[in-house]
């Protein structure tokens, strides 16, 4: 039986949180050996919601970590890398902590081990079968002029540039080829262009995403000329833009403290 790792990314998400913790049930929560949710540095409460939860869910294996320092998304990814790597884990999915995404459209492919097809198991909300809740028209139309300018110059479909909720062979990790990219947001696009320059072997499947309480600072306009700076970059050339440092501050060890634990 493979060893699977879910880890949860958490940024001032206490309201949402709980919700996302629920959707490990007694029906899927045999998929994965441990979960561990990443607190980057929330101002919020978070932490102490996910305690009271994890105490009155001591069936779970559930642990919290608190990174070191603000690393941003793409920083969190790298500590939850790390550890799937250090602790021999097989996969790791990751599902943000937001409640945007849910682990259930992940379920069918771990039920029949489709995944061990695949290195790169990506969420997409934008292809057949998937459904957008609270999602507006422009910020939908703005994401499939990505994908297709993505498509076209990585030559293969791509179907969603950054879901919540995607799950990695962690043998491709074992090489720390994402160590380099950005750590902010736009961590995902930089993992999409890695993989499809290394042929990782991709499948993206269609997920149900709902935008309800949660609270974005994300500025649409500079967030765009950013991923097309780093998709021109890899267009003029693919092997400058891998071996390109793309982080603003170089971090050495990405590290995080074990808050809690429920093992």
């Amino acid at each position: 039986m493979d060893k699977i790792l879910l880890f949860i990314p958490m940024y001032n998400c206490s309201k949402q949180i709980p919700r996302v913790l629920a959707q490990i049930n007694e029906q899927n929560k045999k998929y994965f050996s441990e979960i561990i949710v990443i607190n980057n540095r929330s101002t919020d409460d978070g932490e102490q919601v996910v305690i009271e939860y994890c105490k009155s869910h001591p069936d779970i294996p559930i642990k919290l970590f608190r990174n070191s320092e603000n690393y941003g998304l793409g920083g969190s990814h790298k500590v939850a890398f790390d550890y799937a790597i250090k602790n021999n884990f097989d996969y790791v999915v990751v599902l943000h902590g937001d409640d945007q995404g849910n682990i259930s459209n992940l379920v069918p492919y771990l039920e029949t081990k489709e995944y061990q097809e695949y290195d790169c198991l990506l969420g997409a909300r934008f292809m057949k079968g998937s459904k957008l809740d609270g999602y507006s028209k422009f910020r939908t139309f703005g994401n499939y002029v990505f994908n297709f300018l993505f498509s076209a110059v990585t030559r293969m479909k791509i179907y969603d540039l950054g879901s919540g909720l995607n799950m990695y062979k962690v043998n491709i990790l074992k090489t720390g080829f994402y160590n380099k990219y950005i750590d902010n947001l736009m961590f995902n696009d930089c993992m999409i262009l890695g993989s499809t320059y290394y042929r990782h072997k991709i499948k993206f499947f269609p997920i149900v995403w709902s935008e309800t309480d949660q609270c974005s600072n994300v500025k649409l306009a500079s967030l765009s000329l950013i991923i097309l700076k780093l998709l021109g970059l890899f267009a003029l050339n693919k092997n400058n833009f891998i071996n390109k440092e793309h982080r603003e501050k170089i971090i050495e060890n990405y590290s995080a403290d074990e808050i809690y634990s429920s093992l």
